[in-house]
């Protein structure tokens, strides 16, 4: 199973981004899809997640500019910025649970980073 980020760049402060992950493979079934992130210095943090249902949790500094969603169809998990902030200058990690076939259930996957710098 791989997950391929895309989408990071440079952007200004009060610009957009759209962050696209999708996971190729030997995939029996895709359930929870995350996106974290981790800025100089920093601990890895949630950024936004999405179930399998839909249902979406957010990060209290992105909530209101980042939008999470999900196609199913095609295994990808997007990340809408909005709004951006210099705050928000990081590395960009998917995370997706996965149950491939061989396994007994869901296992954690993660992408490469994608980096994403806001200048003022």
């Amino acid at each position: 199973v791989q997950l391929q980020a895309s989408g990071g760049g440079l952007v200004q402060v009060g610009g957009s981004l759209r962050l696209s992950c999708a996971a190729s493979g030997s995939i029996f079934s895709v359930h929870d899809m995350a996106w974290y992130r981790q800025a100089p210095g920093e601990q890895l943090e949630l950024v936004a997640g999405i179930t399998s249902d839909g249902d979406t949790t957010y990060a209290d500094s992105v909530k209101g500019r980042f939008i999470i969603s999900r196609d199913n169809a095609k295994n990808t998990v997007y990340l809408q910025m909005n709004r951006l902030k210099s705050e928000d200058t990081a590395n960009y990690y998917c995370n997706v649970d996965i149950w491939v076939p061989e396994a007994v259930g869901a296992m954690p996957f993660w992408g490469q980073g994608t980096l994403v710098t806001v200048s003022s």
